[in-house]
């Protein structure tokens, strides 16, 4: 956010989760919007985010919908956008509710497929000469790594991005970290310990 945006600009996170990039953008005065399908995780950031902190004045707009269908945002009204999608099914963040717009709901091939609706979503709301930054990881599938993130980069210069950065980001104590380090040393492979943040340029 310090590097790709200024102070009072907006910011988007149509993936909001538990509001991290909600906090950070209120504390360094960027408004932000932040979307997720999943009303609980809303409840979660509206929690997070209620506190007053001296300087920290950036507007918090949140919005339940579909990365997918970003109909409520205009145009090249974008600033800078700062997403984490889920990694296809490795974790299912709302399989008691059954909510059918999340993503973590689908296998690797589908959920690549419905990243082209959110690639092209993003390219059409922010606005040209600015930046999206997309976390994302990979996975593994009966013994050998399915590299999804370089998938969906490919996905997002299809859509018309530039790719401008790649940055590896440390991977510790996550959800799965138990699960994949027990059968690390049963089945004898290494843990995937990063993920890759992608800054794309809109041209």
């Amino acid at each position: 956010m310090l590097r790709y945006s200024s102070e009072g600009e907006l910011v988007l996170d149509q993936f909001v989760g538990g509001g991290t990039s909600l906090v950070e953008a209120k504390l360094l005065n960027r408004d932000i919007i932040g979307v997720d399908v999943n009303d609980t995780a809303l409840a979660r950031c509206r929690e997070k985010t209620d506190f007053e902190h001296e300087g920290a004045n950036g507007k918090i707009h949140l919005h339940q919908g579909d990365a997918r269908n970003l109909d409520f945002v205009p145009d090249a009204g974008i600033d800078l956008i700062c997403t984490h999608p889920p990694y296809a099914n490795i974790i299912h963040y709302s399989e008691e509710m059954n909510i059918p717009e999340d993503l973590s709901n689908f296998d690797v091939p589908i959920f690549l497929e419905q990243m082209k609706s959110v690639a092209s979503e993003s390219y059409r709301v922010l606005k040209k000469g600015k930046f999206c930054a997309v976390l994302m990881g990979d996975t593994r599938q009966k013994g050998r790594v399915i590299p999804m993130s370089f998938e969906v980069m490919k996905i997002f210069e299809t859509a018309g991005f530039k790719t401008k950065e790649i940055i590896i980001k440390e991977q510790h104590n996550c959800r799965a970290t138990g699960y994949w380090k027990t059968n690390s040393a049963k089945y004898n492979f290494l843990l995937l310990a990063h993920e890759y943040l992608f800054v794309f340029h809109k041209m």
